[in-house]
């Protein structure tokens, strides 16, 4: 892991340069999903199948009812019970995120309203193939089901045409009647434009690797995205003399393990508590089966950083805008007011990011790659479009009218005063 010392002068620079290599390495794969997504729009169903072939050793783009069936069953009860308690939660904490129709009458009269309208159709992005992720389910369809959307799509990568029971259940549970078995770039543009055999969607959510960041970016427009950069994972820890290294370390490999593409920041005022958390690291890396691409996350672009003040850290927080945050500090009161950019914040020793992934209830599929700056999680509001109605009374236009003239011939826009005046012309 790369060590940085904010006592030095390069320091800012540093930082600077390694989260843009990055963000340029996450943002290199949207050339390479162009012409993916060009052929799927133009021969649909058997460019679809091809890339399923390629990629997933898959021949088979939508599953039976009897093969969903069949390896449902196959899942253990324990993991049942596990998927219907963080369904639960997670319901319950996104239906108390509150939305609410404005309606308004001025003195003319004039009524002003603003209707919330749940979208028609989505699709959700479920990765999969060699790795399976039944939380992603339940935190991509729950909101959606909040808000009321009828038509829920799941596309899930298989893995030579085998999806994963859990998953598979978790959709279930949801009640997804559309399940695909498909992935990447080409599933992306399968939604969106649609194929023979699958009908487009109206907007597509969920978390995938750098390839399939890329492919929404790139259908966007033609299709609805989250409000964020939904990528490769991240956590940041801010650490102090009272955290126990042991567990810190264990949080940055639970991140690491997801992406060869993850990234994992430590920080803290504690010199010794970053040797001892490197230390732990080399050892807890050895217990996980998914050690080698832990490995390369943390080599690549894992960071070690010693900041010698409160308000440094606070800064390098900010800028860097992690996906996750955890505050394992004793006073971590005094931090959080003063952080404005990041997806989630665990406060506390005991708040790890981990039971943020599954079943405390809040969403996991939270903006990465510095976007939480200006963009937030997924929640029920991401499932909703809003509309605005405007009634105005014969009052309304001749009192507001006038000034709408003046400003429109201000503009140069003669039409739109012309097309106000003549309603207030009198006969």
């Amino acid at each position: 892991m790369k060590v940085l010392d904010s006592s030095k002068k390069n320091f800012d620079k540093l930082l600077d340069n390694l989260l843009m290599q990055r963000k340029r390495k996450v943002q290199s794969s949207s050339v390479s999903v162009t012409n993916i997504i060009k052929d799927v729009k133009k021969n649909g169903d058997k460019a679809l199948l091809k890339y399923e072939k390629k990629f997933n050793k898959n021949l088979v783009i939508k599953p039976s009812s009897n093969q969903i069936q069949k390896s449902i069953q196959s899942l253990n009860p324990i993991v049942k019970k596990s998927i219907d308690t963080a369904y639960n939660r997670i319901y319950k904490f996104h239906s108390l995120q509150k939305f609410k129709n404005i309606s308004y009458t001025d003195k003319f009269k004039n009524k002003l309203e603003y209707k919330y309208l749940p979208l028609d159709s989505v699709a959700i992005y479920v990765p999969g193939s060699t790795a399976s992720y039944p939380s992603s389910v339940l935190m991509n369809a729950i909101p959606a089901i909040v808000a009321g959307v009828k038509r829920i799509v799941m596309i899930n990568p298989g893995y030579k045409g085998k999806q994963n029971p859990a998953v598979l259940y978790a959709a279930k549970k949801c009640k997804i009647k559309e399940i695909y078995s498909i992935g990447g770039p080409s599933a992306i543009a399968a939604v969106s434009y649609g194929t023979k055999k699958i009908k487009k969607v109206d907007k597509i959510v969920g978390p995938g690797n750098a390839y399939v960041a890329a492919a929404k970016k790139e259908v966007f427009g033609d299709v609805g995205i989250e409000g964020m950069t939904a990528g490769p994972s991240e956590v940041t820890i801010v650490c102090d003399k009272y955290s126990n290294p042991e567990w810190v370390a264990s949080d940055l490999i639970g991140q690491a393990e997801h992406d060869d593409l993850a990234q994992c920041i430590l920080i803290s005022k504690d010199k010794n508590l970053l040797d001892k958390v490197k230390t732990e690291i080399f050892k807890q890396l050895k217990e996980i089966p998914r050690e080698s691409i832990a490995k390369r996350s943390l080599q690549n672009y894992g960071i070690l950083m010693y900041v010698n003040s409160d308000k440094k850290i606070i800064n390098i927080v900010n800028k860097i805008a992690p996906e996750h945050l955890e505050l394992n500090v004793k006073n971590y009161k005094s931090f959080v007011s003063k952080i404005k950019n990041s997806g989630s914040i665990c406060l506390g020793k005991y708040a790890v990011m981990a039971m943020t992934d599954y079943n405390v209830g809040s969403n996991h599929v939270l903006p990465t790659n510095g976007s939480a700056k200006y963009s937030s999680g997924i929640s029920v509001n991401e499932f909703f479009k809003r509309i605005s109605y405007i009634n105005l009374s014969k009052k309304g236009i001749e009192s507001l009218g006038p000034s709408v003239i003046t400003l429109a011939n201000y503009e140069g826009l003669v039409g739109h005063a012309q097309s106000v005046l003549k309603r207030i012309r009198r006969k």
